[in-house]
């Protein structure tokens, strides 16, 4: 056994004996580190979707499928997976136990930090827009494995948190931009590249998603051909610009009505919806069953203690428009 295999084995033991430690039953800990999750769960089902901000995940026990940026993934133990801009994602947990259950690490990226850790090193090689999607599998580098584990021990020591945790959080962005993941993401966190202007125009969509969106406007905003804009926004999210806006609108409208008791139409009309009809319709495609009858559903889910309502949060902020940087 090579040393490296070794020690991925060893520090793969330690994260899953502390993650059972802190989860003696399956659900998602939002912990004391601010943007750092641990879950567990025991039982499969439906897919679960969420709109997904940029994060790194650890599976330490089990496998995943997402669906995200328009493409399916799949992730195993001591895999780990960057999702490098917000965007819709569809997943599902494959044959998880209570003897043997899924066990999940992960860490909400701060796309700030990473831009000025990624101006302090040589430049991204070139590469082909067509070549950059907004994911990335790899095997996990023990030294990641490390610096995961060492977060989950810092949670023992709560007086320590407000003092290391942002140090630590830091070693990890910088790790993660000089592993097999840090080629996405210096792409994306680089100026003057493609792919950022791609997620700038990601950014202004989703702080406007209530706004008309007039992508010729927006291409000139963030210095791209309309062509190229739809090309690149494609590759990185799986939706065009159109398609994102309506997601986004979508999935805050189902915020509003879950966790702040708005009526359908109020929710379709603060979110920009000027149709109750189309957005009727609209969210009957997206989430599988009319707004009235999802929420009858979700409030069953939300009082299960084995099932969360969004991966991103457990249910408990919006899933739809938060940030980050």
């Amino acid at each position: 056994m090579s040393d490296d295999l070794e020690r991925t084995n060893l520090l793969n033991a330690r994260i899953r004996e502390k993650i059972l430690h802190h989860l003696p039953h399956p659900r998602i800990l939002p912990t004391a580190i601010e943007g750092f999750l641990l879950a567990r769960r025991e039982a499969g089902g439906t897919p679960e979707k969420c709109f997904e901000k940029p994060l790194v995940g650890l599976v330490v026990q089990g496998t995943k499928h997402s669906h995200m940026g328009g493409r399916e993934y799949v992730y195993s133990t001591n895999q780990s997976i960057v999702a490098a801009v917000d965007m819709p994602i569809s997943s599902y947990v494959e044959d998880p136990t209570p003897e043997r259950p899924f066990l999940f690490c992960y860490c909400y990226l701060d796309k700030a930090l990473l831009a000025s850790l990624a101006a302090e090193m040589p430049p991204a090689e070139a590469t082909d827009a067509d070549d950059v999607t907004g994911v990335s599998i790899a095997d996990t580098p023990p030294d990641i494995l490390e610096m995961f584990l060492r977060l989950i021990e810092l949670l023992e020591k709560p007086e320590q948190i407000p003092f290391r945790a942002p140090m630590m959080l830091r070693e990890l962005h910088y790790l993660l931009l000089i592993s097999p993941h840090g080629s996405i993401l210096r792409k994306m966190n680089t100026p003057g590249t493609p792919n950022h202007q791609a997620v700038q125009a990601v950014n202004w969509i989703r702080q406007n998603y209530k706004s008309t969106l007039r992508i010729a406007a927006l291409a000139r905003q963030v210095n791209m051909s309309t062509a190229n804009l739809h090309r690149c926004f494609k590759l990185l999210t799986g939706l065009s610009p159109l398609q994102y806006q309506k997601q986004l609108r979508l999935y805050e409208a189902q915020r509003l009505m879950l966790f702040e008791n708005e009526r359908a139409s109020a929710a379709a009309f603060k979110v920009g919806y000027e149709s109750i009809t189309q957005f009727n319709r609209e969210y009957k495609r997206v989430f599988g069953e009319p707004p009235l009858r999802d929420m009858h559903r979700r409030r069953a889910l939300a009082a299960a203690p084995q099932l969360p309502l969004c991966a991103s949060c457990g249910g408990k902020e919006p899933a739809a428009i938060t940030e980050n940087a």
